[in-house]
């Protein structure tokens, strides 16, 4: 006899990022020369998880009595302005915003999907997304439909305008309700940071459909602070569409402030309309208190002070500077050692990952294996090879781009 409900009897028990990882560590531990180009998180040279002295301070000196105690189901105050106050300010989007709080910007995500699309609908994403997106959406029983991310000439590509309009405007004919997930800057798995054109053409399509069908944007911002130029920029692109459409964004504490397993983060919501902001507050914080009640009262604290403290803040933004500086590096010197190679990947400035677009009849998952034969460890996803270059020496760049050819042949 099954005990389990019949859509739960078939799920795969570790992500395939995570077990790649763990390959890759065990056949490193033996000795060999493995890249491992798997992991998610902002390593060192030496391989070590790169942190900020800075974070680790105010973490040490939160006091225990506090930590100990439970935060507000959507989160406290302070910390929630603090947020707002770091994605939004200078924006005329900070006046009208709300937030809570949630595990990581994972929480975030779920909280979109449950509240803003009925069971059995799609949320629309590019075709090169984070797969965790496709997890939250199953899991909570609803799906992800995607449109082709890039439109290429020759090796370069630039974001598919006319694929997203198609698809957005498809799906709202469809379902009668939008959801959209980008994530950007220094897209996961990409690395892709879309242009100011750019944002202005999704914008548009965005407008349109939300006069028809409630239609909610969101934006991911998990990498926001590791590209180049103003992270905010894009907000300006945005203003027009505040009470037009929802705006959403996908906060988290995790790369901002190299505490990844603190699961620090918030879904901040944007609306002029303020009784229907006030409801979308009391949906969210409802939301928090059937899946997970309050999050980590230890990490909000500690977070709220980094942002609110000017002089502790200004210390961590001058660590994080080294930090980019050192993925920075890693950036360069992947675009050096791939130019005249053929290997095709989407513009690459900033950020953890690129992906490497596997040509026509060749099968990704092979050209994986092929790689792990060589020890050097990518991600299959899609029609590509994510390459998390956040966790790859530089002095390591050159053999992996060249195992790359190899296996692309």
């Amino acid at each position: 006899m099954e005990f389990l409900i019949p859509t739960r009897t078939a799920r795969p028990a570790d992500d395939p990022i995570f077990a790649l990882n763990a390959e890759a560590t065990a056949r490193r531990d033996k000795g060999e020369a493995v890249i491992n180009a798997t992991v998610g998180a902002l390593l060192d040279d030496d391989g070590k998880l790169a942190v900020l002295p800075a974070v680790i301070e105010a973490v040490r000196e939160v006091s225990p009595a506090r930590a100990a105690g439970y935060a507000p189901l959507a989160g406290s105050k302070d910390f929630l302005q603090a947020v707002i106050a770091d994605l939004l300010g200078g924006s005329a989007l900070a006046e009208h915003a709300v937030a809570v709080a949630t595990p990581g910007g994972t929480g975030a995500l779920r909280h979109a999907v449950t509240n803003y699309l009925e069971p059995g609908q799609a949320l629309l994403t590019s075709s090169f997304y984070w797969g965790p997106y496709k997890t939250i959406a199953d899991e909570n029983d609803r799906k992800v439909d995607t449109f082709s991310m890039f439109q290429w000439n020759g090796d370069e590509g630039q974001l598919d305008v006319a694929a997203f309009d198609a698809a957005i405007r498809k799906q709202a004919e469809q379902q009668g309700r939008v959801l959209v997930f980008l994530n950007d800057p220094c897209q996961n798995p990409t690395g892709y940071s879309m242009r100011p054109a750019e944002w202005q053409a999704v914008r548009e399509s965005v407008a349109a459909v939300a006069a028809r069908v409630p239609t909610t944007l969101l934006v991911d911002v998990a990498y926001w602070l590791y590209g180049q130029g103003d992270p905010r920029a894009f907000l300006a692109h945005l203003e027009p569409l505040a009470g037009r459409a929802g705006l959403a964004f996908a906060w988290s504490a995790s790369k901002s402030f190299t505490e990844y397993g603190a699961r620090v983060g918030a879904l901040v919501f944007v609306d002029p309309d303020a009784a229907r902001r006030k409801r979308t507050f009391d949906a969210l914080t409802f939301s928090c208190r059937g899946t997970w009640s309050n999050c980590n009262h230890l990490g909000m604290l500690a977070v709220t002070r980094l942002l609110a403290d000017a002089p502790l803040r200004a210390r961590v933004d001058q660590e994080r500077d080294g930090l980019k500086a050192l993925l920075d590096g890693r950036v360069r010197a992947f675009n050096a050692a791939a130019k005249g190679k053929g290997l095709r990947y989407p513009r690459y400035d900033g950020g953890f990952f690129t992906t490497v677009v596997v040509p026509p009849g060749r099968d990704v998952a092979r050209a994986a294996a092929a790689l792990r034969e060589r020890g050097v460890f990518v991600v299959p996803q899609g029609d590509g090879l994510r390459v998390a270059l956040c966790s790859v020496a530089e002095r390591d760049v050159p053999r992996l781009v060249d195992e790359l050819v190899a296996a692309l042949r």
